[in-house]
């Protein structure tokens, strides 16, 4: 979808409106998000340069807007007036400018303190602040009038995410003529606990603007289209809401689920360089070649569930079911939000675990966990998942976790395995992973074990399962399926179904060579369950008549043991009482006094006398 930039000139308006435009850059394609995919990083001689920046958003974008001309709108990261706009390859940047206020209110107050909890299952409390909503409003509304001035009569707007939920409809008030779509990267909580929110009225309609919403799961879609009936009272049908303008307009969006992914054919050919697999065999050596390797990547976060494995690998290790240096666990944290207490507190719990674990249980100079708090290049985070035995991905709540995705990409020799949580959107994509409960501590820790003893080919048999969903369904796919449906809303697209059927049969064709092992043996694993359920059942009954007799005999042994302790003690009984009688007849009567006591002859002293 490439787009050339072009001059203003006068579009055909929708509902009476111009459209507002200033400058002579416009382009078919305008991206906009909360930053932009670049980092300003300065050298040590002072000189400056633009770098990628870290986030799931930027990479899965970069893969999209990788040799198409379009403009992205988004904060340079840099506190204060903007920097003008510029050119990143092919792409026109477009900074927005925030100050260290509409930073704390914006960014850290509303979007990550007051947004971010509710949307993630309030696993800390939310907190509302008046201030915070009207600096969130002021700079939406920033953020818009920089799109309305970038986009191209007719362009395609494509928003994305929570910070920016009110940008649809301003953009859909500047400039009518342009199709919008909203992509939600975090979970869309229901609506009993949206409903807490006191701006949750402005924050739907804002949405509303859209053309087409897209989200993570099918139940993040369907929890936005319930929350719009309930709260809003709009009509909704299947997956659409229709909201009417106070002229009497109306105007349909509609929402889906189209799960976000990763550059697999990119970050594949990068695990395979030599470079990197050289590199991961010497993080194995330099972490003192541990039978097992750990891995846990997580920005600090709560949402991300690193206090819960913590917990799991100390009991493990308390229980003896694993030991350094035999196994050992890195956890990557990259430091996100740390101006909010509740990530400042987190770190501290983090760091306050990790060294009463290393303290406990690691002997000198094997320390049971490495904690590292600061992000990786991409080349050195391959590395670490080709050298990572087991992969922790364990979220209490997680839009899609794109770890997950990168780590069995990684992983084209088919070692390793995954645990992922049930509440991470990658679930519902990579279901034949180790799906753990992150919240059953218990069962956490079971799982762990499971993933290390399983043996390598069954987990490689789950590790091509999981590469071919990934390979499958890339980020290019995702992209076009998101461009597919927003241009076709409010309707579904066409074309995506019969592309769906087509992409299918290649992928039958392509994998046939490969798959038809194991198609065979998963076959035949189908036609015979009633024989392996029979086997199985047999080996449970013959268990349980072992368990059964050995409960007998134990039984009869101590029935055995405890009469022969009654008779013994009956026999000391008799030997007692026959010692007793046996004293009293020979021991010599003593007189009480004043009793007459006879002689040998029995006579008594009177007869004597």
């Amino acid at each position: 979808m490439s787009a050339e930039p072009r001059q203003s000139e006068p579009p055909q308006s929708h509902q009476g409106s111009e459209p507002r435009m200033s400058g002579p850059r416009q382009y078919d394609l305008v991206i906009a998000a909360n930053r932009l995919p670049v980092d300003r990083v300065v050298d040590a001689d002072g000189t400056s340069s633009w770098g990628r920046s870290p986030g799931g958003l930027v990479t899965a974008m970069d893969s999209v807007m990788h040799g198409r001309d379009g403009a992205w709108v988004g904060w340079a990261g840099e506190v204060g007036e903007a920097p003008e706009p510029f050119t990143e390859g092919t792409m026109y940047l477009r900074p927005i400018p925030l100050s260290s206020e509409e930073i704390r209110d914006y960014y850290e107050g509303f979007s990550n303190d007051t947004l971010w909890p509710i949307y993630h299952d309030v696993i800390v409390q939310a907190s509302f602040h008046r201030e915070w909503w009207r600096s969130y409003e002021r700079i939406n509304r920033r953020f818009a009038e920089a799109i309305a001035e970038v986009a191209a009569p007719g362009a395609t707007v494509w928003v994305h995410d929570y910070q920016l939920q009110l940008v649809p409809r301003i953009v859909r008030e500047l400039r009518p003529d342009v199709r919008i779509g909203w992509f939600d990267h975090i979970p869309f909580p229901p609506v009993e606990l949206f409903a807490q929110l006191p701006w949750r009225r402005a924050v739907l309609e804002g949405l509303l603007g859209a053309d087409f919403l897209g989200f993570q799961r099918v139940a993040d879609a369907q929890n936005f289209v319930r929350a719009c009936r309930q709260l809003l009272r709009t009509p909704t049908r299947k997956d659409t809401v229709t909201v009417t303008a106070p002229d009497g307009s109306t105007h349909t969006a509609r929402a889906s689920a189209i799960p976000i992914s990763i550059d697999f054919q990119g970050l594949e050919a990068l695990a395979r360089t030599p470079e990197v697999v050289a590199r991961a065999a010497e993080l194995r050596t330099q972490l003192g070649d541990p039978q097992v390797l750990m891995l846990g990547v997580d920005r600090l976060d709560y949402t991300k569930g690193i206090r819960h494995r913590l917990k799991a690998y100390e009991e493990l290790l308390r229980d003896k079911a694993i030991s350094p240096p035999e196994v050992t666990f890195v956890q990557v944290a990259t430091p996100s939000r740390e101006r909010v207490n509740s990530y400042r507190e987190l770190r501290s719990q983090v760091e306050h675990t990790v060294g009463r674990i290393n303290g406990e249980f690691a002997p000198i100079g094997s320390p049971a966990v490495y904690y590292q708090h600061h992000s990786y290049p991409r080349d050195e985070m391959a590395a670490l998942f080709l050298a990572a035995d087991i992969m922790l991905v364990t979220p209490l709540r997680d839009g899609m976790n794109l770890v997950a995705k990168e780590y069995v990409t990684c992983r084209p020799d088919l070692g390793g395995a995954l645990v992922l949580s049930e509440f991470a959107g990658a679930y519902h994509e990579l279901h034949q992973a180790f799906v753990c409960n992150p919240h059953d501590i218990e069962g956490l820790k079971q799982t762990i074990l499971r993933a290390i003893h399983t043996p390598a080919r069954d987990k490689a048999r789950i590790m091509r399962a999981l590469r071919r969903r990934v390979a499958d369904h890339d980020v290019n796919r995702w992209a076009q399926h998101f461009l597919d449906a927003l241009a076709a809303a409010p309707h579904r697209p066409e074309r995506q179904e019969r592309q769906d059927r087509l992409d299918h049969e290649s992928r039958v064709e392509r994998h046939e060579g490969e798959d038809r092992k194991e198609r065979q043996e998963r076959q035949d694993r189908m036609l015979r369950p009633g024989v392996e359920a029979r086997e199985e059942a047999e080996v449970r009954r013959e268990a349980e008549a072992r368990q059964k007799a050995e409960a007998l005999r134990e039984a009869e042994a101590r029935q055995k043991a405890e009469a022969l302790r009654e008779a013994e003690a009956r026999q000391k009984a008799e030997a007692l009482r026959e010692a007793d009688v046996s004293r009293e007849v020979q021991a010599p009567q003593k007189a009480r006094p004043g009793q007459d006591v006879p002689d040998r002859n029995g006579q008594s002293a009177d007869a004597r006398r």
